[in-house]
């Protein structure tokens, strides 16, 4: 893995998520997402190398970073080599850095919702910005599971996640939305107001508006999603965007039944170009790269391979803080009832379109 370097100053504000907790920062290129994450998260991310058939349905872990309070001294370590973001003009990578974790004494405190807040912590994961090939990414939180906690969950934590379960589509489909953000176009004026869009031009979704659905009406928050109503995308490039998720959702099934695993609170990530004319060029390009590759059977690399590709539609299994291989145990069924359903779902929105 190349070593690569940050300055502290490069670290920004993520605003592409669709849902989780605040707090969660990117580089000035978009390139990578930082997100303060547990420690089950960051040993589960660096588990997943003995699982080589998940790994592409899941983000690219570049590494790990200590966010720690005095404003000097934040690190970073990647899976080979560690990375410093010094506030200093010249940013010296350093080698083999061990995290920088505090050990101060753990006090028991009566567990509390969160409602979305920044986490306490100095932990950090680096993944991939699955967002980052598309120029306006539309984007759909979708977590899964009719079971929400893990074992360490303490009593009120459980009761608290399966009342959101019993009162949502969790319970009876196994995933319901969590959040989502679609490109309208720049916001224009009405009588003072952006017909609730944001200042670039999207719609923002949280995760009360996936709450409101049933088993019955939850097709219509993926119909917003793919913008059925407004017809913002070509009804044909809309089939094979869906068409993709689907092949994709389908593979990733194949995965998972073959791992055991438990996997609480996971999502799934899916993203797709929501600006025209970049769609356009995103399957031009992929066509005409299919077309060199036909053309060439021993093609090899350049310059230009290097180069970032806009993206057509990706797909990605996310937030894995309560993730776990479970040897023994068989597959996790709580995580393939929901996918099940999302693929039913989306079947059902490519045969009536």
């Amino acid at each position: 893995m190349a070593q690569k370097s940050f300055r502290k100053s490069q670290l920004i504000a993520f605003n592409n998520a669709a849902a989780g907790h605040d707090g969660v920062l990117s580089d000035r290129t978009g390139a990578v997402v930082v997100k303060p994450c547990c420690q089950a998260e960051i040993d589960f991310y660096q588990s997943t190398a003995a699982h080589p058939l998940l790994l592409p349905f899941i983000p690219t872990f570049i590494g790990t970073l200590t966010l720690n309070t005095q404003p000097e001294v934040v690190s970073a370590l990647t899976a080979s080599a560690a990375v410093s973001l010094p506030d200093a003009d010249q940013a010296t990578p350093i080698v083999d850095a061990p995290p920088a974790i505090s050990h101060a004494p753990v006090v028991e405190k009566a567990w509390a919702p969160s409602n979305g807040a920044k986490i306490t912590t100095d932990l950090a994961i680096v993944l991939e910005n699955v967002a980052a090939p598309f120029k306006k990414p539309n984007i759909l939180d979708v977590k899964l599971g009719a079971r929400l906690w893990d074992d360490q969950a303490p009593p009120a934590k459980r009761a608290k996640l399966d009342k959101v379960a019993e009162e949502t589509t969790s319970k009876p489909l196994g995933f319901r939305i969590a959040g989502m953000r679609t490109w309208q176009g720049q916001a224009t004026a009405t009588d003072g107001k952006t017909n609730g869009l944001s200042d670039d031009g999207y719609k923002l979704y949280d995760k009360n508006y996936g709450r409101q659905f049933s088993a019955s009406t939850i097709r219509q928050g993926f119909e917003d999603f793919f913008l059925l109503e407004k017809a913002a995308v070509a009804k044909g490039s809309l089939r094979k965007i869906i068409n993709r998720f689907l092949e994709d959702l389908e593979a990733l099934k194949l995965v998972l039944e073959s791992e055991e695993s438990r996997m609480y609170s996971a999502s799934l990530l899916f993203v797709y170009e929501g600006d025209q004319e970049a769609l356009k060029d995103a399957f031009l390009a992929e066509k005409e790269d299919e077309a060199l590759t036909a053309g060439n059977d021993t093609h090899e690399e350049s310059d230009d391979d290097d180069e970032p590709k806009s993206g057509v539609q990706a797909l990605k299994l996310i937030d894995f803080a309560h993730a776990q291989w479970t040897p023994g145990q068989g597959r996790d069924e709580n995580l393939l009832h929901g996918l099940g359903h999302v693929i039913e779902l989306l079947e059902g929105l490519v045969t009536s379109k």
